[in-house]
């Protein structure tokens, strides 16, 4: 029992990492992808008007088109990610029948609404959780489909790459099979997912009665759209709320409005903070937009960053300050949260859990403070241009509602991380200086993996070897021929046995070098 708990905990670990090479990709694309977007908005050309420069929309607008592209594939980063990080064979094979797997899942759900008549008009497809993927109008299914097809693509490697077939489909077998069999996994996948999307979709359609409740309605909004981002529904959440009933109908100088969006426009841009439907609307209408997002972006995200950066080990603090101020700076700038979120998802459901109702509790008093505050990107930039160039905003009240909210979060996050011993970044189990050995001082690689095999009993005693943030993996034939004392030679930090047959020697930041030189000696 124990030892199932232990490889359920060790496979849960593994899913978490694989997930920081995307996310690494995404943090500092994504800030660059946030000012872009920002600096070619029209809001922002009008009150800056160097914006408009035909040379500057030039620069920003090809930036943003050129960052864009990472972004709008996420789901095949996080299927190519999960590919390489979870199989245990073949890696780069696996990767390969990711992508396939991809997107066979996503032409099959094409497939399936347009053979049920369920296939929507482009006009409204958002509203349906419909979209375009790769040139295919699909379900939008956003990370949760790249998570599938990586975990399927890994499976499929792991259990197939030695793969014997008669002989005259021989071509076929071994690690070629992979790709084959994980295409022809994704079929039925692909027929299934849109059933249960389908019926998730018209479960939010169905509720959606209760957005529209004075003061907690979009606290519950928020909530669930928060909890929605890992399956991508927050997208058909938003439009609900955005552009039909669900977000409420609003007469206005006797014209219907119908949705929070649409209400929005006319006030902010038409009528403006003298509006007497200012002060009677936008409290509401903007507590389902940026001036919501504003308290995640501005003030949750960089609590929960401090905290992590706080709960770090000491001598990891300088690696993980990185990775979460660009996380935190992404948010800030661009409206990404993401990065920062699927940091903890994975490690901690539990915690993004009580995440998602702490942000839907945190925003219960924006109503009842009149905050004023537009658009729907929720930016520092959105701040300084809707919330203090515009009147009548109660920009203030939105400060000190953030700062409560950073307070809370930050405690919270911080003792929940020490608690349950989260490894959220800086909080892998090792100390490593480079004073600890000279060997790693002169980052000498080769030599310090003729240590490790040595020390391992050889290269006959070592049946697979891979690395996490922080160690070597190793799987062995006999744990009985490990000198650990010829180990630590190398300059490790430590070593110890999770099973009897499979070791971890821990490096910290060195270890993926220290990796690729243990595979090179191998080879020889």
């Amino acid at each position: 029992m124990n030892k199932t708990k232990s490889s359920w905990k060790d496979g849960i670990q593994t899913f978490g990492r694989s997930l920081l090479l995307p996310i690494a990709l995404l943090a500092p694309i994504g800030m660059v992808m946030g000012i872009c977007s920002a600096m070619t908005q029209s809001y922002m050309i009008a009150k800056f008007p160097f914006l408009g420069n035909e040379i500057v929309k030039l620069i920003f607008s090809s930036l943003q088109t050129i960052t864009n592209i990472v972004f709008n594939n996420i789901p095949l980063l996080f299927a190519m990610g999960v590919a390489q990080g979870m199989a245990k064979k073949e890696k780069g094979i696996a990767v390969f029948a990711a992508t396939v797997g991809y997107l066979t899942l996503n032409v099959v759900m094409s497939v399936y609404l347009k053979a049920t008549g369920t296939l929507a008009d482009p006009a409204v497809a958002a509203q349906v959780g419909q979209g375009t993927v790769l040139g295919i109008q699909t379900l939008k299914i956003e990370a949760m489909g790249g998570l599938i097809a990586g975990l399927v693509a890994a499976k499929v490697a792991d259990k197939f790459y030695r793969l014997e077939l008669p002989l005259a489909f021989a071509f076929f077998g071994g690690k070629k099979s992979i790709p084959i069999i994980t295409f022809a996994c994704m079929i039925p996948i692909g027929l299934v997912v849109p059933i249960i999307w389908n019926a998730l979709t018209s479960f939010l359609i169905s509720i959606s009665f209760i957005f529209t409740t004075p003061y907690i309605g979009s606290a519950i909004y928020y909530a669930l759209n928060r909890a929605l981002i890992p399956f991508g529904l927050h997208h058909v959440l938003a439009s609900l709320v955005r552009f039909t009933e669900a977000g409420g109908t609003y007469m206005i100088n006797g014209q219907e409005f119908v949705g929070i969006l649409n209400a929005t426009n006319e006030i902010l841009f038409n009528l403006g903070p003298d509006s007497e439907y200012w002060s009677q609307l936008m409290p509401t209408l903007t507590s389902y937009l940026g001036g919501a997002q504003m308290l995640t972006t501005l003030f949750r995200v960089p609590a929960i960053g401090l905290a992590m950066y706080h709960t770090a080990y000491a001598k990891n603090k300088k690696i993980a300050k990185g990775v979460i101020l660009t996380c935190c700076l992404t948010a800030f700038l661009g409206n990404i949260t993401e990065p920062l979120e699927f940091s903890f998802l994975f490690i901690s459901p539990a915690l993004f859990v009580l995440y998602c109702v702490m942000c839907g509790i945190g925003l219960l008093p924006y109503q009842l403070f009149h905050i004023c505050i537009g658009y729907i990107r929720g930016t520092i930039f959105d701040f300084g241009i809707f919330g203090l160039l515009y009147e009548h905003t109660q920009w203030i009240y939105l400060v000190l509602l953030g700062a409560v909210n950073f307070v809370v979060f930050y405690f919270v996050f911080k003792w929940f991380i020490v608690k349950f011993g989260l490894e959220t970044p800086g909080r892998e189990e090792f100390e490593v200086e480079e004073s600890a050995s000279q060997l790693l001082k002169e980052k000498n690689w080769p030599a310090i993996a003729a240590l490790v095999v040595e020390g391992l009993g050889g290269k006959e005693n070592i049946v697979n070897v891979e690395n996490c943030i922080s160690r070597l993996r190793v799987d062995l034939k006999d744990p009985k021929k490990v000198d650990q004392v010829k180990i630590k030679d190398s300059g490790c930090a430590g070593i110890f046995f999770p099973s009897e047959k499979h070791i971890h020697v821990v490096f910290g930041p060195h270890v993926e070098f220290v990796r690729h030189a243990v595979d090179d000696l191998l080879k020889k």
